[in-house]
C-alpha cells in the first residue's frame, strides 16, 4: 500500500554470478525508469491517477504512458477504517473500467498489460471473463476473444497460472485451504480459478471436471500475445522466514512451482529470480529485457532440436537431460535458463527401438527488435543481433525412482556446446531476416571475435513466405551420440501489433 508503483519502481543492485551462489554487483534500475528512459514513456499520476484521467479532455493524455492498477487499496485499512472484503471478480472489472478510461483519454487503440504474481490471473480474468461477459450484456454476440479490443499484449511476472500447490502435505494443505478459504487464499485453487476464468455463457460445456487452469480455449485471448516470465530461485525467496519456499519445494521461485507459471502454449522463458525480494524476478535485468522484447519485438525467435536420437546405444535406465541458456550480445544476463541445477532441464525422451523419436523439441522463444539500439564493438554499431545457445547434454542412471553413480562423473556433461547465430533484420526490400550461425567448436577465435563466413549462411529451408526457417547441423563428432541427422532449426517470423481500435 506504501509504495505508489505496487513494487514496479523498484530495482536491484544485485545478481547471481557465479556457481557459489556468491552476488555480484549490477545496477538494474527498475522496469518502469527503463521504459521512461528507453522508450520514452511517461508516468503521470499527479496525485492520483484515476482523479487526473477523470478531469483530462479525451485524447489529451500521451499514449505512452504507464498506469498503475492498486486492486487492493479498496480492502486494507491504509485508506479505510471499514475496509471492502476482497473480491477477485469485482477487481478484475475494476481493472477493465481503468482500460476504458485510459483508452478514451489517450486516444490509444489498445492496452499493454503487464503483470506480477496474483494480477497475472486478475489480468486473466479481464480477458476470459469480465470483457466477454459485459459487452454481451451490452447487447453485443458473446465472444470469448472479446478481450482483444481492448488489450493488445499481456505479459506476466510469476504468475501462478496453474494455482499454488505444495511439495509436502500430499494434497491436504490445498483441500483445506480451498474448503476453508481462509485468508483468500482459494483463489488459488482449481474451483475458484474456474469460476473467475469461466464465463458464464460457456459453462454448460466448459464445465469444471475438464477445466485446466494453464489453458486458455483456443476460441479466446490468443495465446500468442502472452508472456510467462517464470523463476526458478526459491533459495532467496525469504517470505514467512523460508517456509513458503519450504513448502512449494526446490522446483519454484519460493511460492509459484515452475510447472504452475506458464500458460499451456504460450511463449515463455524461465530465469533464475526468486518470486519478489532482492533476487526478485521483477526487479531484474533479465525480467525486463524479456518484457521489452515481448511488448515492442517485431521478430519472434522460435528454437528447436531436430533429429536428435539420444540413447540409441545405452543401457534403459539412463535418462538424457539437456541444460539451455540463451545469451544476448550486450547483456550481462542469460533470459533463458534452464539447468539441471535449478530442477528444470529439458527431459530427452532417448531413442528406442521401433520408436525413433527425432521429431522437433521446442527449446525456447524468444523476440528481437530490429528497431532497437544496437550495441557498439570498437566504437562501430554492430550491424547483426548476435546471440549465443548454450547447450549441455548430460545423463544419469535412474531405476524404480533411484539414481546409481557407480559409472558417473558429477558435473561432467556427455555433450557440450554453444551455438553462436547472427540475425539481420528485414530491410527495406528484403522482407524476411536472413542468419549465420556456427557451433563454437569449430571457431578458432574467440567467441567476441566470430566473423561469420560464407559457410556460415543459413539457407532459407521453408518456401511459406511469412517466415524465415533455417537449419544447422551438429559438429559431426557429436552424431554418434546426438543423431547422425541432428540438427538444431531456427524460425524467424515477423510479428506486428494488431491496433485495430475498440
Amino acid at each position: 500500500m506504501d509504495d505508489p508503483f505496487y513494487g514496479f519502481s523498484q530495482g536491484s543492485v544485485h545478481v547471481r554470478a557465479d556457481g557459489n551462489g556468491r552476488a555480484q554487483f549490477h545496477q538494474f534500475e527498475s522496469p518502469m525508469l527503463r521504459l521512461i528512459t528507453d522508450h520514452k514513456y511517461e508516468v503521470p499520476v499527479h496525485g492520483d491517477q484515476w482523479a487526473f484521467l477523470s478531469r483530462a479532455e479525451t485524447a489529451s493524455v500521451n499514449p505512452a504512458s504507464v498506469w498503475i492498477y492498486r486492486f487492493y487499496d479498496g480492502s486494507s485499512d491504509t485508506f479505510s477504517r471499514d475496509p471492502e472484503t476482497f473480491s477477485f471478480e469485482e477487481a478484475a472489472a475494476d481493472l477493465f473500467e481503468l482500460i476504458k478510461l485510459v483508452l478514451e483519454k489517450t486516444g490509444a487503440p489498445k492496452v499493454f498489460l503487464v503483470a506480477h504474481s496474483m494480477g497475472g490471473l486478475i489480468c486473466r480474468s479481464l480477458l476470459q471473463r469480465v470483457i466477454p461477459e459485459a459487452l454481451a450484456d451490452a447487447g453485443e454476440v458473446f465472444d470469448p476473444a472479446a478481450g482483444t479490443k481492448y488489450v493488445a499484449r499481456l505479459f506476466t511476472y510469476a504468475t501462478p497460472h496453474g494455482g499454488i500447490t505444495f511439495a509436502i502435505g500430499f494434497g491436504v494443505l490445498e483441500r483445506i485451504r480451498d474448503a476453508t478459504a481462509i485468508q483468500g487464499a482459494d483463489i488459488f485453487g482449481p474451483d475458484r480459478m474456474y469460476e473467475y476464468l469461466t464465463p458464464a455463457p460457456v459453462r454448460s460445456t466448459r464445465t469444471r471436471e475438464n477445466f485446466l487452469s494453464t489453458e486458455i480455449p483456443d476460441d479466446g485471448f490468443p495465446v500468442d500475445e502472452v508472456f510467462c516470465l517464470v523463476g526458478s530461485n526459491p533459495e532467496d525467496y525469504d517470505v514467512a522466514f523460508g517456509l513458503s519456499s519450504k513448502a512449494v519445494g526446490p522446483r519454484s521461485d519460493g511460492l509459484v512451482q515452475i510447472e504452475n507459471a506458464a500458460v499451456r502454449g504460450a511463449p515463455l522463458a524461465v530465469v533464475h529470480r526468486s518470486h519478489s525480494g532482492r533476487y526478485g524476478i521483477v526487479n531484474s535485468e533479465e525480467g525486463y529485457q524479456n518484457l521489452q522484447r515481448f511488448l515492442f519485438g517485431d521478430l519472434k525467435v522460435e528454437v528447436q532440436t531436430v533429429g536428435f536420437t539420444v540413447g540409441r546405444d545405452a543401457p534403459p535406465e539412463v535418462v538424457f537431460q539437456l541444460d539451455v541458456g540463451l545469451a544476448i550480445r550486450g547483456l550481462p544476463v542469460l533470459v533463458h535458463e534452464q539447468s539441471a541445477e535449478h530442477y528444470c532441464p529439458v527431459q530427452i525422451e532417448r531413442w528406442r527401438e521401433g520408436d525413433p523419436i527425432d521429431s522437433p523439441v521446442p527449446l525456447l522463444t524468444t523476440f528481437l527488435s530490429s528497431k532497437a539500439p544496437r550495441p557498439r564493438v570498437g566504437g562501430i554499431v554492430v550491424p547483426r543481433l548476435r546471440h549465443a545457445l548454450n547447450l549441455r547434454l548430460m545423463s544419469i542412471t535412474e531405476r524404480d525412482g533411484h539414481f546409481f553413480f557407480d559409472d558417473h562423473l558429477e558435473q561432467t556433461e556427455d555433450w557440450q556446446d554453444t551455438l553462436l547465430v547472427e540475425i539481420e533484420p528485414p530491410s527495406e526490400g528484403r522482407l524476411l531476416p536472413r542468419a549465420w550461425a556456427a557451433w563454437n567448436s569449430t571457431v578458432r577465435a574467440a567467441v567476441r571475435d566470430w566473423d561469420p563466413e560464407d559457410k556460415d549462411f543459413l539457407e532459407d529451408t521453408d518456401p511459406a513466405p511469412e517466415h524465415w526457417s533455417g537449419r544447422i547441423e551438429v559438429p559431426e563428432i557429436s552424431r554418434d551420440l546426438l543423431g547422425h541427422n541432428a540438427g538444431i532449426r531456427i524460425t524467424v517470423t515477423p510479428r506486428s501489433l494488431d491496433l485495430g481500435s475498440a
